[in-house]
């Protein structure tokens, strides 16, 4: 994870959980003077528009004052849905058996796009089957990992 997004998951974690809701990850997506910064909740009854208007005036109270960010930003704030993005080892073992696809940064077996199974996760080390194959990956070497929603 980004020092960015860390040091945004460490200012946010305690008034969104004072709200009633588990940070279930952020993504700072830098796009010129116009930033995004996308704040993902979760709750055991689901999440709703009312849920995420409370968090983000409250997140959005809490960036002003520290200022984390000096350029413009738009602040969003969902639940992570059905294809939710995975942010800390305790989420990618949360959902071993299941299928995701995970961006890597480095390339491993020269690809830096991996789709398959979770095998397991061992500390920081992911394993990832794709197409049969056991592929083992640092969870800091991933940019971008999501379950693949099954319809």
């Amino acid at each position: 994870m980004a020092t960015l997004e860390s040091r945004l998951v460490d200012m946010l974690t305690v008034p969104v959980e004072a709200l009633g809701f588990k940070l279930w990850g952020i993504e700072y997506v830098q796009a010129g003077k116009h930033s995004i910064v996308r704040i993902f909740i979760d709750h055991e009854n689901g999440i709703h528009i009312e849920n995420c208007a409370e968090v983000s005036r409250q997140v959005g109270a809490v960036l002003d004052v520290e200022d984390p960010i000096s350029t413009e930003f738009t602040l969003e704030v969902s639940s992570p849905g059905v294809d939710r993005p995975l942010f800390t080892a305790q989420q990618y073992a949360a959902y071993v058996g299941e299928d995701a696809k995970v961006q890597l940064t480095m390339p491993v077996s020269g690809s830096r796009n991996l789709k398959g199974a979770i095998a397991k996760v061992d500390g920081q080390m992911l394993t990832i089957t794709v197409d049969g194959k056991d592929l083992v990956v640092a969870l800091d070497n991933i940019r971008k990992g999501n379950i693949i929603a099954k319809f």
